[in-house]
């Protein structure tokens, strides 16, 4: 290794980097930039899975439970979800323009027929008896939807919310990437020009923890909120 090769900063240099840059505001502005570009690349990914979670509850759960509405919704979200997601950021940004709208739309787009296909193959794989005995009960379509088949379909949801994590924190980076004014990902991309390695390896660090403590906590938001779920019931 070459002693003298300053690409690969010290621990030292990124410690002050991390202080400078999470406890010190800019002079400037005012603001402290980690926590500016945590908030503004949270709300993003938060609201884009929000949106794509909300959706795929929705929509999962009609094609899983309608032949009819599977038979004319499975082959759309089937195309939908072999189109790749960050080939339509330019025309989300020539459509929807450079704002939140398009970034937010990108992530929906990218996670949520994956999350649909999931949930409604859940919803199928549940016994035929359950619905038959609640329907000889005479519980109604709407019935049967949210007290057999909502309660099971809830912990595959967050399941699959949680798998999704990575690819939409791909989408929100690439979003970011290219037009933002705040962000993890545009935090990233514009120091890269000037090898500030010292920011990059925090950031992506930063990232990282993000996303397992989001994992981590979706884990134990289904296992507290589905007990049954971890017992193989």
């Amino acid at each position: 290794m070459n002693a003298n090769d300053k690409l690969l900063p010290s621990l030292a240099t990124m410690a002050d980097t991390v202080a400078r840059m999470a406890f010190s505001a800019d002079p400037r502005t005012g603001e402290v930039q980690l926590w500016v570009d945590t908030s503004a690349s949270l709300f993003r990914l938060l609201t884009g899975l929000g949106i794509a979670a909300a959706l795929t509850l929705l929509i999962g759960l009609v094609v899983g439970m309608l032949p009819v509405a599977r038979a004319a919704l499975a082959p759309v979200i089937d195309v939908v979800s072999m189109v790749p997601p960050l080939a339509l950021l330019p025309i989300l940004f020539i459509t929807l323009g450079l704002g939140e709208v398009s970034k937010i739309t990108l992530i929906v787009i990218g996670v949520m027929p994956v999350m649909v296909r999931d949930l409604a193959g859940r919803v199928l794989e549940l016994p035929r008896e359950q619905i038959v005995k609640a329907q000889t009960l005479g519980a109604s379509s709407w019935q049967v939807a949210i007290r057999v088949v909502l309660p099971q379909a809830l912990p595959r949801l967050i399941t699959s919310f949680r798998l999704q994590l990575g690819p939409a924190w791909l989408f929100l980076i690439a979003a970011e990437a290219i037009s933002a004014e705040a962000g993890l990902g545009y935090r990233i991309f514009l120091v890269r020009r000037f090898l500030a390695m010292d920011v990059i390896f925090p950031y992506v660090v930063w990232i990282t923890f993000l996303a397992v403590v989001m994992s981590w906590g979706l884990e134990r938001l289904r296992a507290r909120a589905f007990p049954w779920v971890e017992l193989g019931q």
